[in-house]
């Protein structure tokens, strides 16, 4: 039987800094893409105090839900085509949907605790979301201040959170969603950000071009594969010329259209591995390949084993070993 494949603060005046035209702590022009949605886990809790958050974009819609309790560090946050200057004591939503660029604007890496859960995880907790729901939580509460008082307490559920993920106990998951209610509730105490200013120009048609490549990629199955393929596809469809696209792009991500879409098409492939029970056959023409070697050949080359054992591998559901 075919698997069912998921679903698709105001601050205090200063000069407003588009997020792209800040300094880096990383190589000039680059902005890491960050890919992370077909990994089969339910919820955790990953504790970014000490090691910091480095500058990153993730262009893909994922399949989970992140709450981002910042610790420490300034930055600019992207969400949208909106930007938010970024301190301490702030908690962040982010939905499966939003296109989201991070960047660090303190020498001190920003730092804090982040809990993720999928959204099968979300259906499973009624009473989750329903107060995620109630409350518009990731859809109109996004990024919220808190007081010293309420952060203190955050910050206590965020490391109770991460010592019940650590036990092992088979009811890790329950008690772990019932903490998330008690972080949402507190939460609601904080104040809403506004955002410092617009998206430039140029970032504006590189989180176009993203749009759109996850609009061809992430709803494909057998009835609508991908059909666009090429930097000058993508270039055609955006109404600008390709050399004029792949430099804004790799200006701000460090690489080439070729690079993201060809990186695109192997999560994509991953995805459709672990998650659904299609032949590599089916598979193939999803992901735009006229027969079922040359894919394979494709995804070997840049993974560095077959579609057929990365199937078997221990992050899919059919892992036997």
């Amino acid at each position: 039987m075919m698997k069912t494949r998921p679903h698709r603060r105001a601050v205090e005046a200063q000069p407003i800094t588009m997020v792209y035209d800040m300094p880096s702590v990383l190589p000039p022009g680059t902005t890491p893409v960050s890919r992370l949605y077909y990994e089969d886990w339910n919820i955790k809790v990953v504790d970014r105090e000490k090691t910091g958050c480095d500058n990153y974009l993730t262009p893909n819609r994922r399949d989970f839900y992140k709450i981002m309790f910042m610790t420490s560090g300034t930055g600019m946050k992207t969400m949208g085509k909106e930007n938010y200057f970024i301190d301490e004591r702030t908690i962040l939503f982010l939905h499966p949907n939003e296109i989201v660029c991070w960047r660090n604007a303190s020498p001190t890496v920003g730092g804090g605790i982040f809990c993720m859960f999928k959204k099968r995880y979300l259906d499973q907790h009624p009473s989750l979301k329903l107060i995620i729901d109630r409350y518009k939580f990731f859809t109109e509460k996004k990024i919220l201040r808190l007081s010293e008082e309420s952060a203190k307490m955050i910050h206590s559920l965020l490391t109770q959170m991460k010592a019940e993920a650590a036990s092992g106990d088979p009811l890790a998951e329950e008690a772990m969603q019932a903490y998330v209610q008690l972080i949402l509730v507190e939460s609601l105490k904080g104040t809403e950000y506004a955002p410092v200013g617009e998206i430039s120009n140029d970032y504006s048609h590189v989180y176009d071009f993203f749009t759109l490549l996850e609009k061809e990629t992430n709803l494909a199955n057998i009835d609508n594969p991908i059909r666009i393929r090429t930097a000058r596809e993508y270039a055609e469809k955006l109404n600008l010329n390709p050399n004029y696209l792949n430099g804004l792009v790799k200006k701000h991500t460090g690489q080439p259209i070729s690079t993201l879409i060809k990186n695109r098409l192997i999560e994509e492939s991953k995805a459709l591995l672990v998650q659904t029970a299609w032949t590599l056959q089916e598979i193939s023409q999803i992901i735009g390949f006229a027969d079922q070697p040359n894919f394979s050949q494709f995804f070997k080359k840049y993974v560095g084993i077959t579609p057929n054992e990365f199937r078997r591998s221990p992050i899919s559901p059919d892992y036997e070993g």
